[in-house]
């Protein structure tokens, strides 16, 4: 086989050649409202998402680059929903953006390398790949928080993004060279061979393990490295908030069962310790923190956190008493979790970007009384996100909180069944504040009463953002077959 393999890393290569054309056109582009750059950046993700699309119908694993980045149906399935999420994104942020003077070049191409940088953390079988990738990732999330130069909000959330991410990075590293000191490689395939002869220094490993999963988990925003997520998704522009929010959630699902599962599946029963830790943590201190929030985005940065501390959970089920057999099953929910989770979070954070208009961000909560008086059909669907959200039938949020205590509950052990039932009973205090929203909009009489104006095209897609997490919840089989299939695949390879 060619070792560089290039057919399997095309839409990458795709991804990468359109945002540097994107920058390039968006030079002569005169019209205010970047038409020509707008709808090129649109069809681009729109190629790579097929691309990737195809690639995981094809359901073959093919390694590229020697053998450093693996092309296998998990990271396909997880980039199509990347790219569909970054898709989203931008056509709800295109008219905030342009009320807001930061409709320009750089938002379409920083996007597009932000997607290239999750697309290579997606499909990297080696620590510097994935490194590389999270590196192109979040320094063009860094220059986007930044964009609206002459907001002090913005750029004070710029920093602290900024200087925690390369603390976050840091970390990673360290953990990262400790692995290649223990195991003499940074191939994840070699690591775990190294690991499973039981030749390394176990000591070095788990201090390994521990920088690592630390590193992960700030980009998860999970207890206690969540300083960055409610500062960020407050102060950021709106449209930055949700490409921070939505598409680079998944990536950093993909990376961790890369390395934690692929390369460090031998030391489960040290990170799933800790993943213990910091999904309990996650659940108390982000559903406690957001019921005294008045900013609807700072409350949902809270219910952000946790959301991950409950995929988490899930992830606590695949290795137990030493064996992988509920693994598939356990990955899979945490999988369908994390994606149903992020075509939400498009909704909640693309209906407060629909709500703004110039001078006005709709940032509060009370910002959202009589919502349904002004707009049934936003009040509508933005109380199908939050019962989604808080996990109420027949919202897919619901059946993707029952795939992960199913995951726990089938292990029949009595420490993952007491996991299960703490997690049931911080969902009951999360689903205050989910309501307290629904309540706001339907029984609170209206502070604002200027007509709200949307673009026809946003509207659309909030509108099928709505039935899709309805329709996901009543017909919820297709999505979970093709997260088992993915992980069942990428377990294989």
């Amino acid at each position: 086989m060619n070792a560089m393999n290039w057919p399997a890393v095309y839409p990458e290569i795709l991804l990468l050649v359109m945002a540097c054309v994107v920058a390039l056109v968006d030079l002569f582009v005169t019209c205010p409202q970047r038409k020509p750059t707008y709808l090129l950046t649109l069809g681009t993700l729109a190629a790579v998402a097929a691309l990737h699309l195809a690639y995981f119908d094809a359901g073959t694993t093919q390694y590229a680059m020697n053998r450093m980045v693996v092309a296998d149906p998990m990271g396909h399935l997880l980039a199509f929903f990347a790219c569909l999420a970054v898709f989203v994104t931008l056509v709800y942020a295109q008219p905030y953006a342009a009320s807001r003077d930061i409709l320009k070049g750089e938002l379409f191409s920083l996007s597009l390398l932000s997607l290239l940088g999750m697309c290579i953390m997606l499909q990297g079988n080696n620590f510097l790949v994935l490194y590389l990738g999270l590196e192109v990732m979040s320094l063009s999330l860094y220059a986007l928080v930044a964009l609206r130069r002459d907001h002090a909000p913005a750029t004070e959330a710029a920093m602290k993004y900024f200087v925690l991410g390369a603390i976050a990075s840091g970390f990673l590293l360290y953990g990262m060279s400790m692995m290649y000191g223990a195991t003499g490689s940074l191939d994840l395939g070699e690591v775990f061979a190294a690991i499973g002869k039981g030749e390394a220094n176990r000591q070095v490993l788990v201090f390994g393990v521990v920088f690592i999963v630390a590193g992960l988990a700030f980009k998860f925003g999970a207890v206690p490295f969540h300083m960055w997520v409610p500062d960020v998704y407050q102060g950021a522009p709106t449209a930055a908030t949700l490409l921070i929010a939505g598409a680079p959630k998944i990536a950093a699902f993909g990376m961790t069962i890369r390395v934690l599962v692929d390369g460090l599946l031998g030391l489960a029963v040290d990170w799933q310790q800790m993943l213990v830790v910091l999904s309990v943590c996650s659940l108390i201190v982000g559903n406690l923190a957001a019921i005294a929030q008045t900013n609807l985005k700072r409350m949902l940065a809270y219910s952000t956190i946790a959301q991950m501390g409950f995929m988490l959970l899930g992830l606590l089920a695949g290795v137990v008493n030493g064996n992988t057999l509920s693994a598939a099953n356990a990955y899979s929910s945490s999988m369908f979790y994390m994606v149903t989770y992020v075509v939400t979070t498009l909704g909640t954070f693309g209906l407060i970007m629909l709500i703004a208009r110039e001078g006005f961000e709709a940032e509060e909560i009370a910002d959202l009384a009589g919502l349904n008086q002004r707009s049934p059909l936003l009040a509508g669907v933005m109380a199908v996100f939050m019962f989604s959200l808080a996990g109420i039938p027949p919202t897919v949020g619901f059946y993707a909180k029952l795939a992960v205590l199913q995951a726990l509950v089938s292990t029949n052990t009595v420490f993952h069944i007491g996991l299960a039932i703490f997690a049931v009973v911080l969902s009951l205090i999360g689903a205050f504040y989910y309501l307290r929203v629904v309540k706001v909009m339907y029984f609170d009489a209206p502070t604002d009463t200027q007509a709200i104006v949307t673009p026809n095209g946003a509207r659309t897609v909030l509108s099928l953002n709505g039935a899709a997490v309805l329709l996901l919840g009543l017909l919820p089989g297709g999505l979970m077959a093709m997260c088992a299939q993915a992980i069942v695949k990428a377990l294989g390879s």
